[in-house]
């Protein structure tokens, strides 16, 4: 209410209408009151003295309700605050599948020495230049030599050496012709092609010189990488370490997986889930299970969860206020709950929390809700924290098979199945009505799924044939 919206006729008053408790509908004219008619029945009349205007502050206004907030910015306040871990030190065989966190220099040449590409016969390059079946070139053998330990051996004009593949190659020669250009002789050997110089030998610091870069720093750590680690004589390597993510369950509905629920009570599926989705992210995972409701208990387990994690990841139905979980959390730290323009699950949140300011997200109870939430929030943190430079799924664009209808300002998330279309391109069908109306409580629809399907928040129906966005969800993709 504004000054402009008083009556004017006494300071202050403002025209009402009454409510009838009784029946709901307004009492119309409620009269002000007049200091002259309470004079006129023998209403005693109060003198009052005029307060200044302004000098008593005004009763505080009702606070506004937060505007929801998109997907992007919840994200993006997540990937802003996520740290990434230091760097650790571990055996190579270890580090798989992580990102190498230094440059690995090669103090050795690879390869160490100079030596036969396969089989064949060591010789001069100028001995069988121009050799054909019809005219052979012919060689006297002076030896053969097998990979290993070997002494210094070499060769002159005129002369072949029989080697084994990877075999040191005897000095003078500059050329392995392969086995099966020649009659295979073990005193003189016919050579029926002369290749060039070069050809089929690995000289010393070909594949890395000593001094050079072998891994690059931000190189996932696969099997080629820990085979060239193991040769320049690594045996151990700093990584961006797996992120430690606990995952916790609320809910006094929840009983365990091996627990027959009861009337009203629910397994607790999402800290299985949740705990899978983050593994195959990149984490390492541990869960807790199902918090307890008691208080102090309840705060005790939080806090010992922080201790140990670089990110903790809470699903739950979380209420509007009151709730023992939401208590708990704030008692350790700012946690924010914002309601988010996308279905399934609006109702999210995030914060900072304990004395490391350890990262905390809270995704819905609803199990489908929940790991669409990991999907769009909890992945791209992961990988973020493992240094990925990829933190989203790629995404393709695919004719939708069925029409497809979205709530106005909600970007909606849809389980479907993509294929190949025979004429080209991607073609997509929902797992379901095509609404995500009953897209919540579907476990067994999501386990089908292969990809999610995205409708933005301006968008309310695409037409079967309509190109949308999909989400593709592959196994560590």
């Amino acid at each position: 209410m504004t000054e402009d919206d008083r009556d004017g006729t006494v300071p202050g008053y403002r025209d009402t209408t009454a409510l009838d408790l009784r029946s709901g509908t307004p009492v119309r004219d409620v009269p002000a009151p007049s200091p002259a008619a309470d004079a006129a029945v023998g209403t005693p009349v109060h003198e009052t003295t005029a307060i200044e205007r302004g000098a008593v502050p005004p009763p505080p206004a009702a606070a506004e309700p937060a505007p929801p907030r998109s997907v992007e910015q919840h994200l993006d306040e997540i990937l802003t605050a996520v740290p990434q871990p230091d760097p650790i030190e571990l055996a190579v065989l270890d580090a798989q599948g992580l990102l190498c966190a230094e440059e690995v220099v090669s103090r050795r040449a690879l390869p160490a020495f100079d030596q036969a590409a396969l089989d064949g016969y060591a010789a001069r390059a100028m001995d069988v230049e121009g050799a054909t079946p019809a005219e052979p070139a012919r060689l006297s053998v002076v030896g053969e030599t097998v990979a290993g330990p070997t002494g210094p051996a070499s060769i002159g004009p005129g002369m072949a050496q029989k080697v084994a593949a990877g075999a040191m190659l005897p000095a003078g020669a500059d050329v392995v012709v392969p086995a099966v250009w020649t009659d295979g002789g073990m005193v003189e050997v016919a050579v029926h092609a002369g290749p060039g110089a070069g050809s089929y030998v690995r000289r010393a610091g070909d594949d890395v010189a000593p001094g050079t870069t072998a891994v690059q720093v931000g190189t996932p750590i696969g099997p080629a990488q820990i085979s060239l680690l193991a040769a320049v004589g690594r045996d151990r390597v700093q990584v961006r370490p797996r992120p430690r993510v606990a995952v916790l369950s609320a809910g006094g509905e929840l009983v365990d997986i091996s627990t027959q629920p009861g009337p009203g009570q629910v397994v607790d599926v999402n800290s299985y889930a949740l705990a899978a989705a983050a593994r195959d992210a990149g984490a390492e995972a541990y869960r807790w299970g199902i918090l307890p409701t008691e208080p102090r208990r309840l705060s005790e387990v939080l806090e010992s969860q922080l201790l140990r994690s670089d990110l903790l990841l809470v699903a739950g139905t979380f209420a509007s206020g009151g709730d023992v979980v939401q208590e708990a959390l704030a008692g350790l730290g700012p946690m924010h709950f914002s309601q988010l323009t996308m279905h399934p699950g609006p109702v999210q949140a995030f914060g900072r929390l304990g004395r490391d300011s350890v990262p905390v997200i809270c995704v819905p109870g609803e199990p489908v809700a929940a790991l669409v939430a990991f999907e769009v929030f909890v992945r791209p943190a992961i990988r973020m924290m493992l240094g990925k430079r990829q933190l989203f799924r790629r995404t393709v664009q695919a004719i939708a098979a069925e029409r497809l209808v979205s709530p106005l300002g909600y970007r909606q998330y849809l389980h479907g199945q993509v294929m190949r279309h025979p004429d080209g391109g991607y073609v997509v069908e929902p797992l379901g009505d095509g609404s995500g109306s009953s897209e919540e409580a579907m476990l067994a629809r999501m386990a089908r799924a292969n990809c999610l399907i995205v409708v933005d928040e301006d968008v309310t129906e695409v037409a079967a044939g309509g190109l949308v966005t999909v989400m593709p969800l592959l196994l560590g993709g």
